[in-house]
């Protein structure tokens, strides 16, 4: 048994009662040389090693047997070490204590209810994590990162004008609240250096948009300026429709084969912070525009795997869905990813051509689903009057897969 302590910056005073014999009562006693610092203890002290996960399983075997004690900032669950010692050893071995987390601390000192707030962690995140959570009116605490660059971030996006407040120290005698706007902290000279908040902080925004942004919204369909393409995309009706039959559920992996601009996968990922999605595509030109676009609309943990499928396929961790958005004729393509689906697996494969919309008729002569051919018509200027314009049809047929592959 292991147990982890929760503890905040004013250290041992702040600490329960259960909180206190636990470290009183341990023989090791695990932590950042920080935390480590904050208590009073006779133990055998190990600070973590840099990186600290890949040494983590051979530190809790080495102390087999011993009576170990972790020091873990604020709530250990709340994007901590706890939820990582409970991945590794299974919740009967790990007892955890928890403290006040930075989340309810911070909305404690700022009024705002805790359960209307978006929490974006960047500790061990690419920064654009964040840019997904940056809506109008919307209420964001920001983990792990300091405010120029949280501030930076904000700016690009268009957002400059949103009230951003950085807590520093939150529960110790060097508590300090500092706000102003996502401008004013992106404009601190260094001759201000020396005011600005300890690297101990958590940001606060109050998201509002500033002229010329762009809100995009959670639900299927972005515009398609929102990528960066150079004509290979997956357009926004025909998106919306095919992202509807993919019908993303959280913690779920797509495959998008063929990804283009990764317009599927990125709307997928978007969808739930819990989504995961690997897009497959041959040409490094679009590939570097899929890692740009993802990290632009904020999911920056999409993976890119550059191949042709679907030779790139093998090895890839089994889809809860897959999209192909073309090579529908690519022999053998329909069958890998057919048999790599999950039980309760979709599979949505889009045709515009003759040769692809045949292949789709045979295999939903053989397999059944949903075949239906979408017609796209957009207005536009004909001479001193408005007429329509078709779009090629597309025709989309999608299954789901209900037996064991």
């Amino acid at each position: 048994m292991i147990t982890v302590v929760g503890i905040g910056a004013d250290g041992w005073d702040g600490l329960s009662a259960g909180a206190r014999r636990a470290l009183e009562a341990a023989e090791v006693l695990m932590g950042s040389a920080r935390q480590l610092d904050l208590v009073p203890s006779a133990a055998e002290r190990v600070a973590w090693p840099s990186p600290l996960l890949p040494a983590l399983p051979g530190l809790v075997e080495r102390y087999t047997g011993r009576e170990v004690c972790v020091l873990a900032s604020g709530d250990p669950m709340f994007y901590g070490i706890g939820s990582t010692l409970v991945r590794l050893l299974g919740a009967a071995r790990v007892q955890v204590i928890p403290h006040l987390s930075s989340l309810s601390l911070a909305c404690a000192r700022l009024g705002w209810p805790v359960e209307q707030v978006d929490v974006v962690s960047l500790v061990g995140r690419p920064p654009a994590a964040l840019n997904a959570a940056i809506l109008p009116g919307r209420r964001v605490l920001v983990l792990g990162a300091g405010p120029s660059l949280v501030a930076g971030l904000v700016i690009g996006l268009g957002y400059g004008p949103s009230p951003m407040t950085v807590l520093s120290d939150l529960g110790a005698a060097s508590e300090s609240i500092r706000g102003g706007t996502a401008e004013a902290w992106a404009g601190i000279s260094s001759s201000e250096a020396g005011t600005v908040p300890s690297a101990l902080n958590v940001i606060a925004l109050e998201c509002v948009a500033g002229h010329g942004a762009e809100p995009l919204a959670r639900v299927p369909g972005l515009p398609d300026a929102a990528f960066e393409h150079d004509g290979q995309l997956t357009k926004r009706e025909v998106r919306a429709v095919s992202l509807s039959r993919l019908a993303p559920l959280p913690g779920e992996l797509l495959w998008d084969v063929g990804a283009g601009a990764g317009s599927i996968a990125i709307e997928w990922m978007r969808s739930h912070p819990s989504n995961a999605a690997v897009a497959v595509e041959s040409r490094a030109d679009r590939a570097a525009a899929v890692r740009r676009n993802a990290d632009r609309l904020g999911v920056p943990s999409l993976r890119v795997v550059e191949g042709r499928a679907p030779e790139a396929l093998a090895g890839l961790a089994a889809p809860d869905a897959v999209f192909v958005g073309g090579g529908a004729t690519v022999p053998g393509m329909l069958e890998t990813c057919w048999a790599a689906l999950r039980p309760g697996g979709r599979l949505v494969v889009n045709a515009v051509t003759v040769e692809s919309e045949a292949v789709l008729a045979a295999w939903y002569a053989k397999l059944g689903g949903d075949l239906v051919r979408l017609a796209v018509q957009r207005a536009s200027p004909v001479g001193g009057f408005t007429g329509w314009r078709a779009a090629m049809p597309v025709t989309v047929w999608s299954i789901t897969r209900e037996d064991v592959p």
